[in-house]
C-alpha cells in the first residue's frame, strides 16, 4: 500500500535544494510551503535573476520595467523529486552594498506542485492513471462499506456487546472510449487509540475514482479528467464538490524509473474550482438528487461524459453557480437565461420559424425598402432565429410533464416574465418591471427546469424527477417562490 495522499486542505512544507532547469548546478537552498489559501510559496536563501536586462554596450547594462517570470522549477526535498509550474517571483531582496554582508532572500509563488518527479512541461504524457477523491464521493458511490452489530439479547436492552465490519475491498469499472473508470477504495488497517480516559477501535475508509487512459495522460490532462468527476458529483449532488486530492502514477518509463522499480505516485498541489474537507460532515440524503443506487456506475459514467461533451456550456454555467455563486441577482439571472438557450442549441431541438427559401426572400423584401445606407445594419439584425421564449417552452418539455408541473405550475408566465427580465436588464442595464422577490423567482426556476433537464439527459427516470423535486429542501424552494411570483393571478 502506498502512502496516504497529500491533502488539499491542509498545510506542507518542504526544505531542500532549488534551480532552474536550464542551470541544474546553480542551485539554491530554501523552503516551499503550501497551504490551501495561499497556495505554494518558495522561500529561497538566495535569488534567481528575475531582472530583464540588456547589454548595451561592454560597459553598459539597462535594467528594464518588469520581472522574469519561469514555466518551471525544480528542487529536492526529504529524499524526493519537486517540481513548480508557472512560477511568478513575488519579491526579491538584493543586500549588495548594505552595512552589514548577508544573503539575498527571494519569494516565488507556484501555481502548481509535484511531489514526486521532475519534469519539463505539464503536457508530458508521463502518466499512465490518475487517482482522484472528491467531497461525498462514497455516498454517492452508495456502496455499503460498514456494518453493525449490537448485543441486545432477547430484544432487552444495548448490553455493551457489538461488532463493526468492514466488507473486503471491491471495485467497480467500466471503459469510456478506451479510458478506464474504477470506483474503488483506500482503507486503513483495524487500529486501537488508547488514552488515559477511553479507547477507540477504528477504521477509515475512503472512495476515490481511478481513470487509466489508454495512451497515459500529463498532468494537464489528468486536472481536466478530475475536473469532469467533479463535476458529475457537483451535479449529483446540487453543491460544489471539492478536491481533496490528486496523485498521478508514474509510468515504468517514467523519469528516474530505473531507480525505483515499485510503483511510484506523484502528488499534486494545486487550486481546483474547490478544496475538499475530508473530515467535513457527509451531505444529508435527502440533498442528493441521485446516486449509484439509482443508476449504477457503469452506466452513469458512460452517460455523463456522452452529456456532458454535448452539453458542455449549460453545465458549466449552472455549475459555475454552484462552485462560486454569483453575489449579484442581476448576473446569476443572465448566467441562468444563458445557460439555457446554451442548453437548446446543444440539444439540436432548434427549428427555424421559417423556411429558409422563404425567410430570404422576405428580408430581401424588407431590405429593399430601407434606405441604402442603413441595409448592412438592418441585414444583420434580420434573423431567422427561435426565441429565448420558444426556447424556454421548449425546454419545459422535455424532462418529465409532471415534475415540471410541481416545480412551475405557471410555465406561460414564467417564460414571459424571464425574457422580460432578460431583455430589461441586457437593454437598459435593470429590470423596473420586477420586483426583487419575483426576480429571484425566476432566476431559480429557470435554473430548476436547465437542472431537470440535465437529470432528464443522463437518464434520470421520471419517478425520481418527481421525488426530487417534492423532496430536495432546494427544488422544493423553488417551487414555492414560483407559486408564489409566477403564478398569473385569477381575473
Amino acid at each position: 500500500m502506498s502512502s496516504d495522499p497529500l491533502l488539499l486542505s491542509e498545510s506542507h512544507e518542504w526544505s531542500g535544494l532549488w534551480w532552474l532547469p536550464g542551470a541544474p548546478d546553480e542551485r539554491v537552498p530554501g523552503v516551499l510551503r503550501y497551504d490551501r489559501d495561499g497556495g505554494a510559496t518558495l522561500s529561497l536563501i538566495g535569488t534567481f535573476e528575475n531582472r530583464i536586462m540588456t547589454e548595451d554596450s561592454p560597459w553598459l547594462t539597462a535594467v528594464h520595467e518588469g520581472s522574469r517570470t519561469w514555466e518551471v522549477m525544480h528542487g529536492v526535498a526529504e529524499s524526493r523529486e519537486i517540481t513548480l509550474l508557472d512560477c511568478v517571483p513575488t519579491s526579491t531582496k538584493r543586500t549588495m552594498g548594505a552595512r552589514v554582508d548577508s544573503p539575498d532572500r527571494q519569494a516565488v509563488r507556484a501555481q502548481t506542485v509535484l511531489v514526486g518527479v521532475h519534469t519539463a512541461d505539464e503536457d508530458d504524457s508521463l502518466f499512465e492513471a490518475l487517482q482522484v477523491s472528491v467531497e461525498n464521493l462514497g455516498h454517492w458511490g452508495a456502496e455499503k462499506v460498514f456494518s453493525g452489530f449490537i448485543g441486545a439479547p432477547e430484544g432487552a436492552r444495548f448490553d455493551g456487546s457489538g461488532s463493526i465490519s468492514a466488507k473486503p475491498l471491491e471495485s467497480t469499472s467500466v471503459t469510456v472510449d478506451g479510458t478506464e473508470f474504477t470506483l474503488d477504495h483506500r482503507r486503513t488497517a483495524p487500529s486501537f487509540d488508547a488514552r488515559r480516559g477511553e479507547t477507540t477501535g477504528r477504521i477509515r475508509d475512503a472512495a476515490f475514482v481511478r481513470i487509466a487512459p489508454p495512451g497515459g495522460c500529463s498532468l494537464s490532462s489528468a486536472i481536466r479528467s478530475a475536473k469532469s468527476i467533479q463535476d458529475l458529483i457537483s451535479l449529483a449532488t446540487h453543491r460544489a464538490a471539492g478536491v481533496i486530492w490528486l496523485r498521478l502514477k508514474l509510468t515504468g518509463e517514467g523519469p528516474g524509473a530505473e531507480r525505483h522499480p515499485a510503483e511510484r505516485y506523484v502528488e499534486v498541489l494545486y487550486s481546483p474550482a474547490a478544496v475538499g474537507e475530508r473530515d467535513a460532515k457527509a451531505i444529508d440524503h435527502h440533498r442528493v438528487f441521485f446516486t449509484c443506487d439509482d443508476i449504477p456506475f457503469e452506466e452513469i459514467i458512460l452517460r455523463w461524459f456522452e452529456v456532458r461533451d454535448r452539453l458542455h456550456a449549460a453545465t458549466d454555467l449552472i455549475l459555475a453557480l454552484r462552485y462560486a455563486p454569483a453575489q449579484y441577482l442581476e448576473s446569476r439571472l443572465l448566467m441562468a437565461a444563458g445557460a439555457a438557450e446554451a442548453l437548446h442549441r446543444a440539444l439540436g431541438i432548434e427549428e427555424r420559424p421559417m423556411p429558409t427559401a422563404e425567410f430570404k426572400k422576405m428580408r430581401a423584401a424588407m431590405l429593399a425598402l430601407a434606405p441604402e445606407d442603413q441595409r448592412e445594419r438592418l441585414k444583420s439584425a434580420i434573423r431567422n432565429d427561435v426565441n429565448l421564449r420558444e426556447r424556454l417552452n421548449a425546454l419545459a418539455e422535455r424532462p418529465d410533464q409532471q415534475a415540471v408541473s410541481e416545480l412551475v405550475p405557471d410555465l406561460d408566465r414564467w417564460s414571459r416574465r424571464t425574457v422580460k427580465a432578460r431583455n430589461d436588464l441586457a437593454h437598459e442595464g435593470r429590470t423596473p418591471d420586477h420586483s426583487m422577490e419575483e426576480l429571484v423567482a425566476v432566476v431559480e426556476a429557470t435554473t430548476g427546469i436547465v437542472i431537470l433537464n440535465l437529470l432528464h439527459e443522463i437518464g434520470l427516470p421520471a419517478d425520481r424527477q418527481q421525488k426530487i423535486v417534492r423532496e430536495h429542501p432546494r427544488l422544493r424552494s423553488i417551487a414555492e417562490w414560483a407559486k408564489a411570483e409566477l403564478v398569473t393571478p385569477e381575473s
